[in-house]
């Protein structure tokens, strides 16, 4: 008897997809995808090779191996490449977004791969983050400012490392760092990791080593309690400095004619 039913559950869920998202992906009906999950039917040898290969995985294994949480791959390129994660859904099957509060911070580093933690999460939606995977983590300090400390900042989640862009902001979930907010100094490198640095100076950057991450998400958007203060009305000396600026540039212009 096989496992692949309970297989491609296990794995769909874990790599954050809906239904309807794989079947889309398999370019098939997501009825079939509820078939094949409730082992209702089978895949056919060239769907089930397709899927395989989505998942880096050889038929064997994902037709015969129980993979779960405590799996393991038997081939060696794979040991590196599976990254699972563990979502949850609403009553539409539509992907919610969970929110990791900080005092649920040092448990989500042991629970971010476990379905019963997630679920036990605070959920909620927007409707301007309704394709893909989302995640809000509280963040704390004062390493990111101007960003307030307690803001939310909803993520979207990367798959792939090599997909961090330099320059723009993240959550890092990390064995020995826990979940830290920051910005990319350098692309992800196999032999090094990821270059995590402040937008307060008074913070040095660091790296985070491969096999110390666990999670990357990347930031999107942010909610805080903390309104922003209007413009301070313009001084004497402030508007002397402009228009001295002004004058610099237009003559600039006029030399160069």
């Amino acid at each position: 008897m096989s496992n692949i039913s309970s297989n491609l559950k296990f794995l769909r869920k874990k790599k954050g997809l809906t239904q309807q998202q794989f079947a889309d992906l398999m370019e098939i009906k997501r009825a079939s995808v509820g078939a094949y999950e409730e082992d209702r039917a089978e895949p056919k040898y060239e769907l089930l090779k397709k899927i395989a290969e989505f998942y880096e995985l050889s038929m064997d294994e994902l037709a015969n191996d129980v993979i779960d949480d405590k799996w393991k791959p038997t081939h060696k390129s794979n040991a590196s490449n599976l990254r699972v994660l563990s979502v949850t859904v609403d009553a539409q099957d539509r992907e919610n977004i969970e929110l990791v509060p900080v005092k649920a911070s040092a448990g989500y580093l042991n629970g971010y791969g476990d379905p019963e933690f997630v679920k036990e999460l605070p959920k909620f939606s927007l409707p301007i983050f309704s394709q893909g995977t989302y995640r809000a983590f509280e963040i704390k300090g004062d390493s990111m400012l101007p960003l307030p400390s307690g803001s939310l900042v909803i993520c979207e989640y990367v798959e792939n490392w090599h997909d961090i862009k330099v320059g723009s902001t993240y959550v890092v979930v990390s064995g020995n760092d826990g979940i830290v907010y920051k910005r990319i100094g350098q692309k992800f490198k196999e032999d090094k990791g990821l270059k995590l640095v402040s937008d307060n100076k008074s913070y040095d950057p660091y790296w985070i080593e491969p096999n110390d991450l666990l999670e990357v998400w990347k930031a999107k958007a942010f909610v805080s309690t903390e309104l922003p203060e209007p413009n301070p009305e313009p001084t004497l000396e402030g508007l002397s400095a402009m228009m001295a600026q002004m004058q610099k540039t237009i003559s600039s212009v006029v030399d160069k004619k």
